[in-house]
């Protein structure tokens, strides 16, 4: 992309997410001048006010619960809809992560749990490529790795844009992309699911979608911190360690996380890797406060939501969900358990183990995010058409320009 070309596609980026951009980073600076649109501050203001006002009215259960977010199969029959309810009606569960199934009964159970929570739910999908990913019925996407030669930020601002706007015919709310892993070699695990190997490359089209997402309401989360291009192990069935130095780790792995902090972006998710160059102990990363609080949040200023990676993977085994609490995440993903989980973490509040101040902080975030993307204000929609509406001529332009050479 020639300089002028770049200079106005970035003040044609940032105007519509004024809102999202300056809000995502409680405290952090606004993504426009003063003389481009108002201060944000007021909903950011408004927003803790809404989030202290619902935490003062809930009791610790209820607190703890927000934290967790439970993943199941987006399928509307009877045992799916009665795990649901006793989700939110004995765990206080903060939100689900949609599984397979299909658009429509996505939508289905997403209007379903829009009636169920006084605070709403996150409705959260891991679709890196498109919810065909995960939805039968939706519009297909190429993988990361088969995007064109001529993909540019531009265009994937524009995808970014294309994905919330199917996430919200669908109820979805939050998105668990994009994937900011940069692959060097073939044997990582990884793999089609990377950008690429340049972390500048990675950073620059990351960005670019998931602020195209945002400004189009809805939350993203880059994973997996602090990075999961160069092992060949897989954390769903073992824990990988990563024996870089800090100097690779800082220049390779933390840069597109660190380029997607600074842009004031929502989510991060932790991943289950053993990082030797910050815990000694090689703790799973998700569970290591060296990482979680000490990088993340500490030394590179995050103040967005931090999420765990899926705690039934083998890479976190043996280790609770209140232990991710402990190290800094707000939100434990996918437990093996949901109920056992939020059962030890009250546990681990009572008998002092787990500090009171954490969660109570952690649940007033949770709520922050909520009400910035109208979680707490969502009603059942009409969804008839809903898979003609989701494969509009919008998403057939973006495939066609994705794959173009």
């Amino acid at each position: 992309m020639r300089p002028i070309f770049r200079r106005r596609f970035r003040r044609l980026l940032w105007m519509p997410l004024v809102m999202a951009a300056a809000c995502i980073r409680p405290g952090a600076p606004p993504a426009t001048t003063p003389q481009q649109s108002p201060d944000p501050s007021d909903i950011t203001g408004e927003a803790w006010r809404w989030a202290d006002s619902a935490a003062s009215r809930m009791t610790l259960e209820g607190k703890v619960g927000q934290l967790f977010m439970p993943a199941v199969y987006a399928s509307a029959d009877g045992a799916t809809l009665r795990l649901l309810r006793g989700y939110v009606a004995d765990c206080h569960v903060g939100g689900i992560v949609l599984l397979k199934g299909t658009l429509e009964e996505a939508a289905l159970l997403a209007d379903t749990l829009a009636s169920m929570s006084p605070t709403g739910l996150f409705i959260a999908i891991d679709a890196e490529w498109g919810l065909s990913m995960r939805l039968d019925g939706a519009p297909e996407f190429p993988d990361n790795s088969r995007l064109g030669a001529t993909a540019d930020e531009l265009m994937m601002y524009d995808y970014g844009r294309e994905m919330a706007r199917e996430c919200r015919l669908t109820g979805i709310n939050m998105l668990l992309g994009p994937v900011v892993d940069v692959v060097e070699s073939r044997r990582s695990v990884i793999g089609r699911r990377s950008f690429g190997a340049n972390p500048h490359r990675v950073a620059d089209l990351a960005v670019a979608y998931a602020r195209g997402v945002e400004s189009g309401g809805v939350l993203s989360v880059a994973k997996h911190f602090p990075g999961h291009g160069s092992p060949a192990v897989d954390s769903h069935k073992q824990l990988p360690v990563i024996e870089r130095g800090w100097e690779a780790l800082d220049s390779i792995d933390l840069y597109p996380f660190r380029r997607y902090i600074e842009a004031g972006l929502s989510g991060v998710m932790v991943g289950h890797l053993a990082v030797s160059a910050v815990d000694t102990l090689r703790r799973p990363a998700a569970m290591s406060p060296p990482v979680v609080s000490g990088l993340l949040i500490g030394r590179m200023g995050f103040r967005g939501l931090v999420l765990t990676d899926a705690l039934n993977m083998g890479g976190a085994a043996g280790y609770e969900a209140w232990r991710a609490l402990e190290a800094g995440a707000d939100i434990v993903v996918a437990p093996a358990a949901t109920g056992g989980a939020v059962a030890s973490t009250l546990e681990a509040l009572r008998d002092g183990t787990l500090s009171i101040e954490s969660v109570e902080r952690a649940c007033r975030k949770v709520l922050f995010y909520k009400y910035l993307i109208g979680v707490n204000k969502r009603r059942p929609h009409d969804r008839s058409g809903l898979a003609g509406d989701v494969a509009s001529p919008e998403a057939a332009d973006v495939q066609r320009r994705l794959l173009s050479e």
